[in-house]
Order: structure tokens, then sequence, then C-alpha cells
């Protein structure tokens, strides 16, 4: 096999590497990506088995004492554009060398491995660079918790939609609440007791479930499970979850710091398999469409369709999580470097068009006049595909 995504090892390797690289191939499984496409490289494979030509991710762990290992290799992947990312423990100026001065770094901790696998799938384009959450709560009850949340979330990268934090004064409050919803990973659910007794709360499950969108359901104490159709991921919460175990405040409640990291690994985690269920889902159903209407369609193990046209040329159909962004079009187009034993006539994006606002899909038939790579919405695919 040729093409490959490369994932290099540098520095003061140590048994982490090996968690990473077990937790890297955990996810490749639950994305339904084949392994073969991927391979972990060392310091000592570098000069043998690393190819400039193909993406590669590089992982620098640091030393503790200052003794710094594989620097020139460092520098040679630097200067060729590689993106490595320098791992620390307590101090990044004196555990990281100076050539990965500029570097973003991040601090070593357990829970972090989940956020180390899935930048690795980012950067090779495996997951979305976007990682949207949507907070869903009622304001009487846990207002205090959900800006905490909110601030948590946001500190560890994420795009948080928070009602009262994220809309814009004139927007459509309720439609752009629901496209915010159409674009998020993961819901973060506050199931206090009153929590289903809100109209507008018990909407957003139902939307939850219309656009199978993950749900982490936080269970207050003394509270019971939220019954809902969409993935749910639940956590019973305790008293003891909570700063002076008090939970019942909507002013003055806090998470403890232990819960609150272990939601993010959470977060992290439901993201990725939640992606892979959805993705999986447009498959099918354009799979299912297309041969119903006699396409020659076939799924390839890097998750894209591909559609056999005469004169050997094909094109293919990309599956985009959420609202197709410019940097989804930008990937698209690149996909043709990586398949080199066909010629691709035509790149389309397929996207669930559902709850997304008016001016935004407008704004993607403005670019499908203009753009090489073209969108096709899930509730046209029958249409598309019998006058195509």
């Amino acid at each position: 096999m040729g093409y490959k995504y490369q994932i290099v090892f540098l520095g003061s390797i140590n048994n982490i590497a090996d968690e990473i690289n077990t937790l890297f191939r955990e996810r490749l499984k639950e994305l339904n990506l084949k392994a073969d496409f991927y391979q972990v490289i060392n310091s000592s494979q570098v000069a043998n088995e690393y190819k400039g030509n193909q993406p590669a991710f590089v992982l620098y762990f640091g030393n503790q004492d200052g003794n710094f290992e594989d620097v020139g290799i460092v520098q040679t992947l630097l200067n060729e554009g590689n993106i490595v990312l320098p791992i620390f423990y307590d101090s990044f100026k004196n555990e990281i060398p100076t050539v990965l001065s500029n570097q973003n770094g991040l601090k070593y901790e357990p829970q972090q491995q989940d956020k180390i696998v899935n930048l690795i799938l980012e950067s090779f384009g495996k997951l979305r660079n976007t990682r949207k959450v949507f907070i869903s709560y009622k304001r009487d009850e846990s207002s205090s918790v959900a800006i905490q949340l909110y601030e948590a979330l946001e500190k560890n990268n994420f795009d948080v939609f928070l009602d009262t934090h994220s809309i814009k004064q004139g927007e459509p409050f309720q439609d752009e609440l629901w496209h915010r919803m159409a674009d998020c990973d993961v819901i973060v659910l506050l199931n206090t007791p009153k929590f289903l007794e809100s109209e507008w709360c018990e909407k957003e499950i139902a939307e939850a479930g219309v656009k199978q969108i993950g749900v982490l359901q936080l269970v207050w104490p003394n509270n019971s499970l939220a019954r809902m159709a969409e993935v749910c991921f639940p956590q019973q919460l305790l008293s003891v979850d909570f700063q002076e175990e008090i939970y019942n405040s909507k002013d003055t409640s806090k998470l403890t710091t232990s819960a609150l990291n272990n939601i993010i690994q959470k977060v992290e985690s439901i993201r990725a398999r939640n992606l892979a269920a959805r993705q999986d889902n447009l498959i099918t159903e354009f799979l299912s469409i297309a041969r119903k209407n006699g396409k020659a369609v076939t799924i390839q193990p890097e998750r894209f369709i591909t559609e056999e046209l005469p004169k050997n040329k094909r094109r293919i159909f990309i599956p985009s999580v959420g609202i197709p962004q410019s940097t989804d079009y930008n990937q698209s187009s690149e996909l043709k470097k990586e398949i080199k034993e066909y010629s691709v006539d035509e790149v389309y994006l397929i996207y669930d068009d559902v709850r997304i606002r008016e001016k935004w899909l407008k704004h993607l038939e403005y670019l499908n006049a203009y753009l090489d790579v073209k969108t096709i919405k899930k509730q046209q695919f029958d249409l598309w595909l019998q006058k195509n």
C-alpha cells in the first residue's frame, strides 16, 4: 500500500506513547477506518520509513531532566511543514527543546489521551477541525454549572454553544439555536429535576434525535435518567461531584475539578464516536438511494463514496457532518491528490440540511456556482441522483 498517514513518536518516549497508539487504533475501529492506512514511526525508523510527500503528525515527548533527544530530526520535520505537538509534564520551558519553543504544547495528564488522539485524527482530516458542543439546560435550575462547563470546554478548545452567551442580539433566537445544534458534535444535557418540564428543553431532546447527535446526559443527584431515542451516554452525578455538595442552586452550584475533568474527557471520546455514527448514516442513505437509481457506487476504506463513470473516470461523494465549511471544500479538493489510481472527474460533499438556516443554505448554493467541489443536500439525494 503506497499512501499512508504517518504518526511519528520522538523525544523521551515512554509507555504513554504505547497507550496513545493503542487508543488511536481503537478510535480507527470506531470510525471504520482501516489501520493499514496508518503507520507509526519512531526516531530509529525515520530515515528509512518516513516519507516527506505524505501527511505526518509528530508527537515530541519532553524530558524532565532537560536531556533532549531527536532535535535534528524535529528540525527537519518542521522544515517540511509537519505538525509537531510537544508534550510536557511540568514545565514546557525546561522539558522541551528550543527548536519547538514556538509550538503550542500540551501539558500531559491521563485524561488528555483522548484529546491527543483526536488532534491526530483532525490533522489528517478524519475528524473535522471544528469541535462544537451544545449545552442544553434549564436556566432556573443549573445556570451556574452551565456557565462553568462553558468556560471549561472553551478552555479545552471546544466551540461551545450556550444560549445566554452565543446568540447575537438581533438574530432570530430559535432559528439560530436549531442551526447551531445541527452543527454540533455533542450535546451536554444537564438533567436537573424539572428539566423535562421545560417546553424548549424537551424540544431540544427531540431535535437531537432527528439529527442523531450524541448526548452526554449529566443526571443530577436524586434524579432519574431521561429516556431518549437518540444516542445517549448517561452519567449519574453524586452530591460529592459538586463543590461543598451543593447541587440544587442555579446560582452557586459548581462541579468539582475532578468531575469537570471527567466530563471533558467523556465529551472528547463521545465526539469521535458520534461523528462516525452520523457519517455512517449519511453514507448508508446515499448508497441506498444511489443503488436504487442504478448507480455503480462503492464505499471506500477511507469513508468516501466513489461512482464509476465512462472512460475510467470517477466522481466521489464525501460525507460532511454538520454544516459544510470552507475547510471541507479544501480538504475535499485535496483528496484528488490522494487518489492516484483513478482520474477524479467530480467531487461532491453530501450533508444533512435539516434545521440549517436558509441564509447558510443560500450561501452554499452560491458556492456551488463557483467552486469545483459541489454540495448535495440529504433531502435532495433522490432527485439529484435521478437527474445526474
